[in-house]
């Protein structure tokens, strides 16, 4: 069986992997790990946007403003919160706000499953940004249906980096 931070092999795996997370609503109790989660993924896996805050800022931005939100989905695999999902509604569109998995856990189920959930709890249209260099975010999204909108030049984003605002609705 594989560690905490290797990767389960093939669709085997993949199942055994999807079929071991729980998801749940993040309590304060997560904050800490839920801090974790969105640092460590924003550090490793977009790299090509540096974090416009400190670490201890967006400690206590997710402890004293997301969690409080009651908006905040945590997928937990091994006793350990291994991703992150923040969801919003909006006068047009509902909005995925972060979905985040830890490094190790890529590719193992746990964005499928969250995003699974927003699908089917979140009124449609689902809209989220992504950065454009966040190749791997890209084609998550655009193979689980959610279309580019516009092409932004970074204006809009505290990280002043080129976002893509992608879409979904569901299939007629």
């Amino acid at each position: 069986m594989a560690g905490p931070s290797e990767p389960l092999r093939g669709a085997a795996g993949a199942a055994q992997a999807a079929t071991a997370i729980r998801l749940r609503a993040a309590c304060l109790a997560d904050a800490a790990a839920v801090a974790d989660v969105y640092l460590r993924s924003r550090k490793e896996l977009v790299s090509c946007a540096p974090l416009a805050h400190s670490d201890d800022d967006v400690r206590e931005w997710i402890r004293a403003r997301l969690i409080p939100t009651g908006r905040i989905t945590v997928a937990v695999a091994q006793d350990r919160v291994v991703g992150i999902l923040a969801v919003s509604p909006g006068p047009e569109a509902s909005w995925i706000d972060h979905l985040y998995v830890l490094p190790g856990w890529v590719g193992r189920g746990v964005g499928t499953r969250l995003l699974d959930q927003a699908v089917r709890e979140l009124p449609p249209p689902i809209r989220l940004y992504t950065f454009q260099k966040n190749v791997r975010a890209r084609r998550f999204y655009e193979a689980r249906g959610f279309v580019a909108l516009e092409f932004g030049d970074g204006s809009g984003n505290e990280e002043r980096c080129p976002d893509i605002l992608y879409e979904w609705r569901p299939r007629r």
